[in-house]
């Protein structure tokens, strides 16, 4: 959420590059309003029509998502209001976009980390619902990207075969695929990360990758 159109344009574009998906809003009554089946919110202090501290105390009623609030405000207490009203994390205007992906990273490995399975998986070690866009590893639900889902549940329809890229992208990507390379391999690295030894993603070099489950 960042009322300077530039700025969200040139972030978005860049965040887009690391395969997220980018909703932008560009008032605080947008954001609350949009918010909605978001894996994070990257919030300015800054808006024109609600002050950023008030947006983040109103999301945070109505959602668990995590929130990062961005602003050029470097006090103390504008950081620690930000965080009482239920930011994960604050970083001061101007930043680093390395810097600022290794925090979103960071938030949504603790958002992962943090969720407790809500239902009983019949599998012990890898179980997805389509339907329900949800996943548990040993029983304990993570919580997956868009993209990373999506991945994921196709490479589960045939554990052990082969899928190959340009498979891949046509089902993630669409028709936006081009230059999605990087972002490919970027998502298959969070996925191992959050399957950890329940399954492993073994890349085919020059063909695509497989999924095998683990005893």
């Amino acid at each position: 959420m960042e009322d300077d159109a530039s700025v969200a344009d040139a972030l978005g574009g860049l965040l887009r590059n690391y395969g997220f998906d980018v909703l932008a809003a560009g008032t605080g009554a947008a954001a609350i309003r949009e918010q909605e089946g978001a894996d994070l919110v990257l919030l300015d202090l800054g808006l024109p029509d609600l002050d950023g501290i008030e947006v983040c105390r109103r999301i945070r009623k109505l959602t668990s998502v995590p929130i990062i609030a961005v602003s050029a405000r470097s006090e103390e207490i504008d950081k620690v209001l930000a965080l009482r009203m239920g930011a994960d994390d604050y970083v001061v205007k101007p930043f680093g976009f390395q810097e600022l992906l290794a925090r979103i990273e960071a938030v949504l490995r603790r958002a992962s980390s943090a969720q407790v399975h809500r239902a009983a998986p019949e599998s012990d070690r890898l179980c997805i619902d389509p339907g329900a866009h949800r996943v548990w590893v040993r029983r304990v639900e993570v919580t997956l990207a868009r993209k990373e889902f999506k991945i994921l549940a196709l490479l589960a329809q045939s554990p052990g075969q082969v899928v190959g890229r340009a498979q891949l992208f046509a089902h993630v990507w669409g028709d936006e695929w081009d230059g999605a390379n990087r972002s490919l391999d970027v998502h298959i690295s969070s996925l191992r990360n959050k399957l950890g030894d329940a399954a492993v993603i073994e890349v085919v070099r020059g063909v695509g990758y497989r999924l095998l489950l683990t005893e």
